[in-house]
């Protein structure tokens, strides 16, 4: 059975971009979990598929009974990643990728999921500003909220919380690293 593998950096440092690339050579290979909420389906969505919709009473159980990963409450709905989703991934013969924060990384590292964990860093913060200037989307107020979590994140990341740190400085070599540690199972 493959390991997961939890990706995680600050925003702007190529990410989406490197598992764009991954899904497009590799469309069978990867899945990310089903995650479980609290929220109504909406029109179109079905049970198990596009989420495990759970009772409030029952996704607090889950809680209490530790078998989520990672947990969140947004907009009065309860959002979560469970264990289990993550191995299904595996027993379909995939390797199970989660795109999670550095609270994230904290929460799996503290369950008994064998992950491999992996940074995606920019060159500089200096250069992650120059990024989140040029997507255009960003307030300055917003972008410096960005860079104060990416100097956390990379702190975090420094202490060797991770099996590997990628800075992503040229998308290519970044690209074939990412793709060799992930597919290194």
């Amino acid at each position: 059975m493959s390991r997961p593998v939890v990706i995680s950096g600050p925003s702007g440092t190529g990410k989406s971009t490197l598992l764009k690339k991954l899904f497009a050579e590799y469309p069978d290979k990867f899945g990310f979990s089903t995650s479980h909420t609290t929220r109504q389906p909406r029109v179109g969505e079905v049970d198990g598929k596009d989420y495990h919709f759970t009772k409030v009473e029952d996704f607090k159980k889950l809680i209490d009974n530790k078998e989520f990963l990672e947990w969140a409450q947004f907009s009065g709905n309860y959002y979560g990643t469970s264990i289990k989703a993550v191995k299904d991934v595996a027993q379909q013969g995939k390797i199970c990728l989660l795109d999670i924060d550095m609270q994230g990384v904290k929460s799996v590292k503290a369950s008994d999921l064998n992950a491999k964990y992996l940074f995606v860093a920019p060159p500089s913060i200096e250069e992650l500003k120059t990024r989140l200037v040029g997507r255009g989307t960003e307030t300055e107020e917003s972008i410096n909220k960005r860079l104060d979590a990416a100097t956390r994140e990379m702190e975090y990341a420094e202490t060797g919380a991770h099996d590997k740190i990628i800075v992503n400085n040229d998308l290519e070599e970044a690209y074939k690293q990412f793709k060799e540690f992930i597919l290194d199972q």
